[in-house]
């Protein structure tokens, strides 16, 4: 890959990672669309540090929270909100990583990788998100996530595993459908990704490590820096805007990407 390969393809996995808009369909849609190589799995695993490293930084404060009550989660006492937080971390990944082994060992996650899927999930559910953010009431806060919401969003995640679906924007969509305020439900959401990163890096890592060399090495710390530092920046700026702007401006960008890809997959 070329340099300037390499930093595009971590700049768009930066900035879509945490926007509900689609990280994967869009790496999926660079090299459909512009005849560019595929990035390959290792530089796959080095971005998903990169935006890991950025939503643990930014969420900091609540992630420390889980870690200091993951122990007690383990042993199923929840009787602190630190132990309640990381046991509902867990809940909410089991259906993802279930899910996900299942389409990597069958291989049909391949077969979900075209721009007429894409192009469906783009607009199908962007439609349901504004849907959710509409009609969504805002009586919850993070204080009111439980293990009953944990499951429930945490099937609304398995979606996320058709590409263009946006893990990040089902997740949201699940919490506006509960009831959450649109910036909690946006939080929800990314403390969600973290676990669900760990576990879909550590899967891509299994393959990734026969084939690892110097050159691989630092292509991928060159892709992590730069998503690390794109995703932050993409993160920040939504948690902001969520305080006086609805998730409509990036409903109407799925639509009409959806709108574009479907008449390029049919045409």
């Amino acid at each position: 890959m070329s340099l300037f390969q390499l930093i595009l393809v971590a700049i768009i996995q930066g900035t879509t990672e945490f926007l509900p808009i689609s990280s994967s369909g869009h790496l999926i849609l660079l090299p459909s669309l512009t005849g560019l190589a595929d990035q390959g799995q290792a530089i796959d695993v080095a971005v998903h540090v990169g935006t890991l490293g950025a939503v643990v930084l930014y969420f900091w404060s609540d992630v420390k929270q889980a870690i200091i009550g993951l122990p007690r989660a383990l042993t199923g006492r929840t009787d602190t909100p630190q132990a309640r937080l990381a046991l509902g971390l867990i809940v909410a990944t089991i259906p993802t990583v279930i899910a996900g082994l299942i389409l990597h060992v069958t291989g049909l996650s391949a077969a979900l990788r075209s721009i007429a899927v894409i192009g469906w999930t783009m607009l199908g559910f962007g439609l349901v998100l504004y849907w959710a953010d509409q009609k969504g009431k805002q009586t919850k806060d993070a204080r009111d996530w439980g293990l009953r919401d944990a499951a429930v969003m945490g099937l609304w995640q398995v979606l996320a595993l058709i590409p263009g679906t946006s893990r990040s924007g089902i997740t949201i969509t699940g919490a506006r459908q509960l009831g959450y305020t649109r910036e909690d439900g946006a939080r929800i959401a990314m403390l969600m990704s973290i676990p669900t990163i760990i576990a879909s890096g550590v899967l891509l890592s299994v393959d990734v490590a026969r084939q690892a060399d110097a050159q691989l090495a630092k292509d991928g710390a060159i892709a992590a820096v730069f998503a690390f530092v794109s995703a932050l920046l993409a993160l920040s700026l939504m948690m902001r805007l969520l305080r006086s702007v609805s998730f409509t401006p990036y409903v109407i960008y799925r639509v009409i990407l959806g709108i574009v890809l479907l008449v390029i997959a049919y045409s």
